[in-house]
């Protein structure tokens, strides 16, 4: 079962906690549609493109390439936090997985020929930064998008 986001207030902030599952994705792009109705920034749609795609990618990432590091009852989960200032969008993934052995500096985009391996390409691609570490066994996904 599909848990449902945080109601959205005010717009600027929203806090999403879903299982780690593929059905979560959708959850996550109908809440990041809802988030990006309340900012009111319908003219930006480029800057759109750009960070839901950047979101959609590391969220596909975590439900496919994450893996629990206990034995903790409820399953893998993530929460995706959005937010908003009047210069930057902002979201921030933490997932209960073991921690991703990644060089951010060293991703590149996959080749034509290739089915995968353009996810994190793509979400550098599309956003000012990235950010990846592991803390308190949590993996934070940082990504911040010029408005």
């Amino acid at each position: 079962m599909t848990e449902q986001p945080a109601p959205i207030t005010g717009g600027r902030r929203v806090h999403i906690d879903v299982p780690a599952t593929l059905e979560s994705i959708e959850t996550l792009q109908d809440a990041f549609d809802r988030w990006w109705t309340e900012l009111g920034d319908e003219a930006a749609i480029a800057t759109r493109f750009s960070f839901e795609t950047a979101i959609v990618e590391i969220a596909a990432n975590i439900v496919e390439h994450s893996r629990r590091s206990d034995a903790e009852v409820g399953g893998r989960r993530y929460t995706l936090d959005l937010d908003a200032t009047d210069e930057v969008l902002v979201a921030e993934f933490q997932d209960n997985g073991l921690p991703a052995d990644i060089d951010l500096a060293a991703v590149t985009m996959a080749d034509i020929e290739d089915e995968s391996g353009r996810g994190l390409a793509l979400a550098l691609a599309s956003l000012e930064r990235l950010d990846y570490r592991h803390e308190h066994g949590r993996n934070i996904w940082t990504l911040v998008c010029r408005r």
